[in-house]
C-alpha cells in the first residue's frame, strides 16, 4: 500500500516563497521543521552543514514542501524544456487568471506572456518553478465529468 505524501521544492528565500504560495494561491502553512543535519544530509546525499528548514504548505490535498538551506541553493535557476524528463510544472485552478497574473510580479514571480492562450497561462514562482494557471471552470468541468 502507498499514499501520496508531498512534493518537495528547493527555494532560495523561504519567507518570500511562503508569501507567494499563501497570499496568491491560498496555501496554508501546516508546519515548519528544522531537522538534524546528520540524518538529513545522508537522506538528501548532501554534505553538512545544511541548516535546512522545511515548510509544509497545504492546498486541496496537495502538500508542497519548501526546502531552504542556510547556505542557499548551490546553483542558479536553469530553465528546462517541457519535454525534459522530470517534474515539469504544478497546475493550479484560480477564479480569475488575469487578476492573479497582475499580482505575480509583486510577489517575485513572472508571467510567461508568450504562453498565454486565454484559457491557461504559465507563470514562474520566485525561484523559477513553473506553475500552470487554469480557470476554476476547468476544475469544475473535470469534477462534473467524474475525474478526481
Amino acid at each position: 500500500m502507498s499514499a501520496f505524501n508531498h512534493v518537495g521544492q528547493c527555494v532560495s528565500d523561504l519567507e518570500r516563497s511562503k508569501r507567494f504560495y499563501v497570499e496568491l494561491f491560498g496555501f496554508v502553512v501546516e508546519r515548519e521543521i528544522t531537522p538534524p543535519d546528520d540524518s538529513t544530509a545522508q537522506l538528501l546525499s548532501l554534505t553538512p552543514p545544511l541548516g535546512m528548514t522545511a515548510a509544509y504548505l497545504v492546498r486541496d490535498g496537495l502538500v508542497l514542501e519548501l526546502l531552504a538551506f542556510a547556505t542557499g541553493p548551490t546553483q542558479a535557476f536553469r530553465p528546462r524544456e517541457m519535454n525534459e524528463p522530470g517534474l515539469t510544472h504544478v497546475s493550479l485552478s484560480v477564479d480569475d487568471i488575469a487578476a492573479v497574473c497582475t499580482r505575480i510580479p509583486e510577489y517575485g514571480g513572472e508571467v510567461i506572456e508568450a504562453s498565454n492562450i486565454g484559457a491557461a497561462v504559465f507563470v514562474r514562482d520566485p525561484d523559477g518553478q513553473l506553475l500552470e494557471l487554469l480557470p476554476m471552470a476547468y476544475r469544475k468541468h473535470l469534477d462534473e465529468q467524474g475525474y478526481k
